[in-house]
C-alpha cells in the first residue's frame, strides 16, 4: 500500500506543511489497516461508530475509513490552553505508576503540536460546554455534504472484553440532522483491530425519529456495542486493544465470556 492511496482528495494538500509531514509519519509507523466489509457502508450520509482501541481508532479513521469522513475530537485538544491536563488525564493516568511522571512531563511538552494535528485534520470539534450545539451543527452540515461523521464514544466502565459502554449524546446528532434535513441517519458499527490490522465495518441501524430520545440511545447504542462485539468475535483469536490505556498484559483477548 502505498501513502498516496490513503489521500481520497485535495484537502491534505492545503494543510500546514508540518500536519502532512506527521501525517506521513503516522502512516509510516502505524500499522496499515485493511478494510473490510465495506459493501456494508450507506451511500451519501451515515455516523460510524467504533471502539476507541487507543490512539488507534482517530488515526485508523483519519488515514483509512472510505470515503469523504470527519471524525469527532475532544474540544480540548485543540486548545493549547488545555491539551496538558485532558491528554494526561484521558490517555496516560491509567499507565504503571513508576511511569506516569514520564507521561505527565510529556502532556506538557506536546500542547501546540496537539493543536496543529486536530485542527488540521479532519475533526470536528466536540464541546462538553454550552456551546455543545456547535458539535450537533457542525456535524450536521458535513452530513447535509454526503460526508460521514466517525465517532468513538467509549467511556471508562467496561461493557464487555471488547468494547466499553458507549456516552449517549452523540445520538443527539441524529435528531439534530433529522430536524434540518428529515432524513433518519444511520449508524454504522466498526470494530478497529491493531494486532490484526483490520478495519471492520458491520451492518447499520437506523435513527427512528418516532422514538424518545432515551430510548432511541439506549436501542442505538445496545445495538452498536453488541455488532462491534460480534465483528471482534468473529476475527481470529487476537487481543483487544481497550479504550483504556493500561499495560499490554491486560489486554483482553477476543473470546466470547
Amino acid at each position: 500500500m502505498k501513502y498516496s492511496d490513503t489521500i481520497i482528495d485535495n484537502h491534505i494538500k492545503n494543510t500546514h506543511p508540518l500536519f502532512r509531514v506527521v501525517r506521513y509519519l503516522v502512516w509510516l509507523f502505524t500499522p496499515k489497516f485493511e478494510v473490510i466489509g465495506k459493501e456494508n457502508l450507506p451511500e451519501g450520509a451515515a455516523v460510524l461508530v467504533g471502539n476507541h482501541s487507543q490512539m488507534f481508532g482517530p488515526v485508523a479513521a483519519e488515514l483509512y475509513c472510505p470515503g469523504k469522513h470527519y471524525t469527532w475530537c475532544i474540544s480540548e485538544m485543540m486548545e493549547k490552553d488545555k491539551v496538558a491536563e485532558y491528554a494526561y488525564k484521558d490517555f496516560w493516568s491509567k499507565k504503571p505508576a513508576a511511569v506516569r511522571p514520564f507521561y505527565k512531563l510529556f502532556a506538557h511538552l506536546i500542547p501546540a503540536l496537539a493543536q496543529l494535528i486536530f485542527t488540521n485534520a479532519d475533526t470536528i470539534p466536540v464541546y462538553r460546554d454550552r456551546r455543545v450545539m456547535k458539535t450537533f451543527q457542525l456535524s450536521s452540515e458535513k452530513l447535509s455534504e454526503g460526508a460521514k461523521v466517525v465517532i468513538f464514544p467509549e467511556e471508562y466502565e467496561e461493557y464487555n472484553n471488547i468494547v466499553h459502554h458507549f456516552q449517549r449524546g452523540f445520538i443527539h446528532t441524529a435528531k439534530y440532522y433529522y430536524r434540518q434535513s428529515g432524513e433518519a441517519i444511520p449508524f454504522v458499527p466498526v470494530y478497529i483491530c491493531p494486532e490484526l490490522k483490520k478495519f471492520v465495518i458491520g451492518k447499520a441501524i437506523s435513527f427512528d425519529p418516532d422514538n424518545k430520545t432515551d430510548e432511541e440511545a439506549d436501542r442505538i447504542c445496545n445495538y452498536l456495542q453488541d455488532a462491534i462485539s460480534e465483528l471482534a468475535y468473529a476475527l481470529p483469536r487476537h487481543r483487544v486493544t481497550p479504550y483504556p490505556n493500561v499495560s499490554k498484559k491486560d489486554y483482553p483477548f477476543n473470546e466470547k465470556l
